[in-house]
């Protein structure tokens, strides 16, 4: 009965206003939201669920082609009695973190939450019983930590989705199951999503790619409810296309924008939606026990500057462990990135990409009147930077004041450094 009248609600709240998606014109919380969202720069990623258990990242159920009935068994054994939300949030606040983007569900399909569409959730098929993702909004609402949510759009697990969306028959089974109950189960799990846990930052979609583009994913259907729910609510889609209508962020995975080294930009262009460049800390999403790839603190810092000075957010991941602990190297290498922020926050906080785009040597940031030029691989004394026609007042050290040669020209300004940058980065404020 509840879930009749829960899909009756949606069908009709979406009736109501889903005509106008088309024609989307965020509401002025969503412009506001967008605005604290680049000023934000930088928030965690976390890859949690089910193959946690298998160590072998999130994607192990396809990849070693288990058989879901088998892989779902997995959930009669998961008891993360280690998962503390307050620790989680205050070591990701602590590493000068914004906001947190968890997965809710990912493509095994098994739910993270408190949900009613499914049995195969946390709450009723785990002997956890507990809504991690309740505790977890509860701890970042009040510790002022944004909380975003990833969303699967595509299920391994479900009779009623396949790669081609056609009608399909379950083992065992006569009834066909059809497309249009996959998508009802969606908009009816969005709509606990964004009416149980509070203010919710974004809604971050993936598995778009898994079908043509040419599919109807009844885009307008689903943006039009989480605008309705909450209009200040961002809605990032990581479908490795041109952003489209009805979306408030463009997400570039694993490469920042307007490169594509990972493969999975060339049909993106960038848009003129806030930015977002997401990406692991080692080499895995899910929690692999061999993956001792981290990377360095210096890249990581390195790439939070380069992503604010491509005007975009830097999403880095971080991968739980099954029992709910976050593997000490990441947190250890979340640490030394507040720390570095802690003196040089200011030069990423609430910038934009500069007015000079990067170079091999580094980038610019630019708030206000100040431009950031962050120096990130030259030995050069001498920089000249192609800024015609700005005449610059002053060129300080930024992290002690100490006064910066500089000869004003014509198509720029040189800079002529009493030394060569630092190990990590050596940032110069000049003020126009």
């Amino acid at each position: 009965m509840l879930k009749v009248s829960l899909s009756t609600l949606v069908l009709l709240l979406i009736s109501a206003i889903s005509f106008s998606q088309k024609g989307y014109v965020p509401a002025q919380e969503n412009l506001e939201n967008r605005k604290q969202f680049q000023d934000n720069k930088f928030g965690v990623f976390i890859h949690w669920g089910l193959y946690s258990m298998m160590a072998d990242g999130e994607w192990a159920m396809n990849v070693k082609k288990i058989n879901y009935s088998e892989y779902s068994k997995l959930a009669g054994g998961f008891c993360p009695s280690k998962f503390n939300a307050k620790q989680w949030v205050a070591d990701i606040k602590a590493a000068g973190a914004k906001y947190i983007c968890i997965t809710s569900r990912h493509h095994d399909g098994f739910s993270m939450f408190d949900t009613k569409q499914s049995d195969y959730n946390i709450m009723v098929a785990s002997p956890f019983k507990r809504d991690v993702l309740k505790e977890l909004a509860d701890e970042c609402h009040k510790q002022g930590v944004k909380l975003h949510f990833y969303y699967s759009l595509l299920d391994w697990g479900r009779p009623d989705y396949n790669p081609n969306g056609e009608l399909i028959v379950k083992e065992g089974e006569n009834k066909k199951a059809r497309w249009e109950t996959y998508h009802q189960f969606m908009l009816n799990q969005l709509k606990e999503l964004l009416t149980n846990y509070g203010e919710i930052g974004a809604i971050w979609f993936d598995g778009a790619w898994d079908k043509s583009k040419s599919f109807d994913w009844k885009f307008d259907e689903i943006y039009s409810l989480i605008h309705l729910l909450q209009p200040g609510c961002l809605i990032i889609n990581n479908h490795h296309w041109d952003a489209l209508q009805g979306e408030d962020a463009q997400a570039f995975e694993r490469d920042l924008p307007g490169q594509n080294t990972a493969g999975f930009s060339a049909g993106a262009n960038i848009g003129q939606l806030p930015l977002e460049t997401c990406e692991t800390m080692n080499d895995s999403w899910g929690y692999k026990i061999t993956d001792k790839n981290y990377k360095s603190e210096k890249s990581l810092v390195q790439y939070l500057v380069k992503a604010a000075g491509n005007n975009a957010n830097l999403l880095l991941n971080v991968g739980p462990r099954p029992d709910g602990t976050l593997p000490d190297t990441a947190v250890a290498r979340l640490k030394a990135m507040g720390d570095w922020l802690k003196s040089y926050g200011e030069t990423i906080y609430g910038t934009r990409g500069g007015p000079v785009g990067q170079r091999t040597w580094g980038v610019t940031t630019t708030k206000d009147n100040r431009v950031f030029v962050h120096i990130l691989n030259s030995q050069d004394k001498a920089l000249f930077l192609p800024l015609p026609g700005k005449s610059i007042k002053s060129a300080r050290v930024f992290i002690n004041n100490e006064p910066v040669k500089f000869v004003q020209q014509r198509e720029g300004v040189l800079l002529l450094l009493d030394k060569t940058p630092g190990d990590m980065d050596y940032v110069i404020e000049l003020r126009f």
